[in-house]
């Protein structure tokens, strides 16, 4: 006798079969793992997708604008030096994010914005980042405070003493050595660099 497919599909996927029915047949909803919702399962699903991020060092007489991360809550760059930059907002390009960032953190604007290189993080804690690299020499506009920490005009042999991640101490040297565009992949267990290597 003719089944329509939907109680076909109810009678092969019963209440006792061990296998989650998630075909996408005519009225049959996909049905998330047992004990989670569809929010649990999207936001699982969130979580997993990799950060997208700009990170600026403005160069001026041999020194790096950077920011000591001292006023942010819950900041897993807490208490380093780094350069200035941040996440991508919709439809951004990387030198539209970098020109955003650095404007809306130093007060100044980018006139050229380089684009150096594209590091990828691989956290076991805050996950997968991909941040795009960038040093800049022409900028304009009166410095003002940032909210998220001190801005220091800092000699570039000094900043490697400074407390940072590991391997921002790799792409600064990449940044002093090489002229040519360069990816780096760092792997971290905790604060622990655990993996450097740099594309070919």
């Amino acid at each position: 006798d003719h089944v329509p497919s939907r109680h076909r599909f109810s009678r092969i996927y019963s209440d006792k079969s061990p296998i989650t029915p998630v075909r996408m047949d005519v009225g049959c909803a996909i049905i998330p793992p047992k004990g989670q919702t569809m929010a649990t399962t999207e936001e699982k699903r969130t979580e997993r997708a990799p950060r997208l991020t700009t990170l600026c060092y403005l160069e001026k007489d041999g020194r790096y604008l950077v920011l000591h991360r001292t006023k942010k809550e819950h900041d897993e760059n807490g208490g380093k030096w780094i350069g200035v930059g941040g996440k991508f907002e919709y439809g951004e390009s990387p030198e539209e994010c970098a020109r955003r960032e650095v404007k809306e953190e130093t007060g100044l604007t980018m006139q050229a914005p380089r684009f150096r290189g594209l590091v990828t993080f691989v956290s076991d804690e805050w996950g997968v980042e991909y941040m795009h690299l960038f040093t800049c020499t022409a900028f304009s506009g009166d410095l003002t405070e940032c909210d998220e920490g001190d801005l220091v005009w800092l000699p570039k042999a000094e900043l490697p003493g400074k407390k940072m991640w590991a391997g921002d101490r790799l792409f600064l040297r990449a940044l002093d050595e090489r002229t040519d565009f360069f990816t780096l992949k760092l792997r971290y267990e905790g604060e622990r660099l655990v993996e450097a290597k740099f594309g070919a």
